[in-house]
């Protein structure tokens, strides 16, 4: 299998169970994302993807199960630090490092485009204004809207708002972009323009996890794909491999349908 790199977030054996187990969202998943790595999530509806992806930076809090990212197990409450002391982990740093863009773009309505962008890294990292407003119309003009900087996101269309997200979320200069279902809630006419954002990022070698229902865009983009259903995961390999020669019944009937 191709892989781009060392290994970024080793996930083992994640779960994630309701009802005291009745209902198991994420039954045992082990994974390794490696740096670079385009890893492209699929399958049917209920089948824990969004689950998997939002565990990773612990905005679901796993049952049970290791999520090491950076070579810290960020499921623990405690670390060591390098003189071997032990410390509480701080989850917001590490949430730093890894940008989350959901299907709904959660733009605050009363802020500009800049403002929106500009607010975490100012606020958070302590990043001068200057410098964050910078980096912002920098990274709006990759995406083709740094004429739109001093709009309202009423002024935008559902597009243009996902691009807006992309970039908030890249103006905290991540290590990692999480993507749940980015294009799911877009007019079918602009979901391509979400999707060229992040084929551009996949380009530039950006670590990145999607969760989507575009089976285009997983065989053009993905180096990576896993295939989940009920809460586990059954297969995984190259688009070649998952697409053309998939092995697990569960996804031989999932592509049947969907291709």
């Amino acid at each position: 299998m191709e892989t781009r790199g060392d290994v970024l977030i080793s996930v083992r054996d994640l779960q994630k169970y309701y009802n005291k187990g009745a209902i198991r969202a994420l039954d045992g998943i082990s994974v390794d994302i490696n740096r670079g790595d385009v890893m492209v999530v699929i399958g049917p509806s209920g089948s824990g993807k969004s689950t998997f992806l939002r565990s990773l930076n612990l905005l679901e809090h796993p049952t049970g199960g290791n999520i090491i990212f950076d070579g810290v197990d960020i499921t623990k409450k405690k670390i060591k630090d390098a003189f071997g002391n032990w410390k509480k982990l701080d989850i917001d740093l590490h949430r730093q490092k890894m940008g989350m863009v959901f299907q709904h773009f959660n733009l605050f309505p009363h802020m500009t485009i800049l403002d929106n962008i500009t607010l975490a890294p100012i606020k958070v990292k302590g990043i001068k204004k200057e410098e964050a407003e910078e980096l912002a119309l920098k990274l709006l003009d990759r995406v083709g809207l740094k004429g739109r900087a001093n709009d309202y996101p009423i002024q935008l269309s559902g597009g243009q708002k996902q691009r807006v997200a992309i970039v908030r979320a890249l103006a905290m200069e991540p290590e990692v972009m999480l993507f749940d279902e980015p294009t799911s809630a877009l007019d079918p006419e602009m979901v391509g323009e979400v999707l060229d954002v992040i084929k551009e990022l996949a380009k530039d070698g950006m670590t990145m996890v999607v969760v989507t229902h575009e089976m285009g865009f997983a065989r053009e983009v993905g180096n990576r794909v896993l295939f989940m259903a009920d809460g586990k995961l059954l297969e995984q390999g190259t688009p070649e491999e998952v697409f053309e020669h998939p092995h697990n019944p569960r996804l031989q009937d999932f592509l049947s349908k969907v291709l």
